[in-house]
């Protein structure tokens, strides 16, 4: 059975950082993918950062280009997502997913959740001003 799980969500002043991360289990997930989403209440899910299977190929959505940054251990089967500078608007739930297509890695298809085929359940994190 596949899995990802995320963790390292939190309640942060504005400011501050964390390390989200998320385990994969059930498959060997080195050869895939991984992207971060979130979702705020009332809102759309949306791309925050993905990262291909090399760790070589990265995107991200332009409001955290210079304060997130995406990576992975292979070896660890895990992708992390470290959050600098957190504002209020980074509040949402955080989703990592993995997108099954190996070796390959598409800058723009990164960016499309529709391309990701398992989910986690998502790790909350909040800003507090």
């Amino acid at each position: 059975q596949v899995q990802l799980v995320e963790s390292g969500g939190g309640l942060v002043q504005a400011g501050g950082s964390l390390r989200l991360s998320c385990a994969g289990s059930g498959r060997t997930f080195r050869t895939y993918t991984m992207g971060w989403f979130r979702q705020a209440p009332g809102k759309e899910r949306e791309f925050v950062a993905a990262i291909g299977w090399s760790g070589s190929g990265t995107s991200y959505v332009d409001s955290v280009k210079g304060r997130f940054t995406i990576s992975r251990d292979n070896a660890k089967n895990t992708v992390y997502l470290q959050m600098n500078s957190l504002k209020p608007e980074d509040s949402a739930v955080y989703y990592c997913a993995a997108d099954f297509s190996p070796f390959s890695f598409d800058y723009d298809k990164s960016k499309n959740e529709n391309e990701y085929e398992y989910w986690g359940q998502g790790t909350q994190v909040t800003v507090s001003p």
